[in-house]
């Protein structure tokens, strides 16, 4: 097993391009050639994550949190980052992170927060936009299938809760292959016409190549025709938060204790009480003061995420309920998510989750 199947596998599930600008998600130490030996999920890449992993003859360290967020101008042991940089290096550990793009995905970070909280009717919060890609092309009737079949193999054709889907129109195209062409139909220095067909489907950017050289395979002339157009259009499976309900309203007070119960919680700060039942949730695992307005036009009564600072608590206005749990606390559960990911894609292979507790905040009570 090479490192680079596994980063494949975790790219298909949330691919690097959706990733914020400000992150740097990814392999951060190694090389995604070297054979894996096993692999170790965590929250955090520290130095004793690094010395469980060697412990437990782990080659390869899946952080959702990365150790480098900019550039290292030096590496000399004097902060946490660089002692960490250096121990995986000295001791040939790659270090993966998936970080925002996992955030960013509907089965990502947040939809495990959901499944702790038995939420239903799950939806991004924020969705994305422009992230949305229409393609053209043009296929002689017979070999159609073939191409759109190729098409929706890659990942093209899903809108909401439909796949395969395309719009297709029938018309006449022409073209005249020259003396170096080698034309599937027509003839060399003749004006071909053939009956074809157009086909349209969308699909998100980061599946373009991905599409494009599945079109060019299945497709049988020798230049392919096609049109690739960006639309402004939401994806409502990327984007920042989830939305979704509890399929019964519940108090404000039980619903507390119950997020406390469901995540291990010494405490929770939050804004004032409304005395309003508990039914439509928004989450956001990790800092999440960004959605607060979301949340609210989407009229949900709670807001759970973490890192509200004072002033941004004023901004629930009392029409919502703000809870911040901690960033580790929100988070915890990513453990689970990429260990049982991995597990379900390697089940023949060594893949284990950190024993321990990286979280910096301690609360004295």
């Amino acid at each position: 097993m090479k490192i680079a199947e596994i980063i494949h596998s975790l790219e298909q599930l949330a691919p690097p391009s959706l990733q914020e600008d400000y992150d740097n998600a990814g392999l951060i130490t190694g090389n995604s050639s070297w054979d894996c030996t096993g692999i170790l999920c965590s929250l955090d890449a520290t130095e004793e994550i690094i010395e469980e992993a060697k412990s437990k003859n782990c080659n390869l360290v899946v952080a959702h949190h990365p150790i480098i967020f900019r550039g290292l101008k030096e590496i000399t042991g004097k902060n946490y980052v660089e002692k960490t940089i250096i121990n995986a290096i000295k001791n040939d550990i790659a270090i993966y992170a998936i970080h925002t793009n996992l955030d960013n995905v509907i089965e990502g970070v947040n939809n495990k927060i959901a499944d702790k909280l038995n939420l239903i009717n799950r939806n991004i919060l924020f969705p994305r936009q422009n992230l949305l890609m229409k393609l053209y092309t043009f296929v002689p009737v017979e070999q159609t299938e073939k191409v759109r079949s190729a098409l929706f193999n890659a990942g093209a054709g899903n809108i909401g809760n439909y796949s395969e889907a395309s719009f297709n129109a029938e018309g006449t195209g022409t073209f005249k292959a020259n003396e170096n062409a080698n034309p599937f139909v027509g003839e060399q220095g003749k004006r071909h016409e053939e009956n074809e067909i157009k086909i349209e489907v969308i699909f998100p950017s980061y599946l373009k190549q991905k599409i494009v050289n599945a079109l060019i395979a299945s497709h049988p002339y020798e230049e392919v025709a096609y049109d690739i157009i960006a639309l402004s259009n939401e994806f409502n499976k990327t984007g920042s938060g989830l939305i979704g309900e509890m399929e019964l309203e519940i108090s404000e007070e039980k619903f507390l204790l119950f997020l406390k119960d469901v995540f291990n919680l010494k405490v929770i700060k939050h804004t004032k009480l409304l005395d309003k039942p508990i039914k439509k949730i928004a989450v956001c695992g990790g800092a999440g003061s960004f959605l607060i307005n979301t949340a609210l036009a989407e009229n949900a009564e709670v807001y759970i995420t973490s890192d509200i600072k004072y002033h941004e608590f004023f901004d629930a206005n009392e029409r919502i309920l703000i809870a911040d749990i901690g960033h580790w606390e929100s988070e915890q559960f990513t453990i689970d998510l990429l260990h049982d990911f991995l597990q379900a894609k390697f089940p023949n292979f060594a893949v284990l989750k950190t024993g321990k507790n990286t979280n910096p905040v301690y609360y004295f009570i």
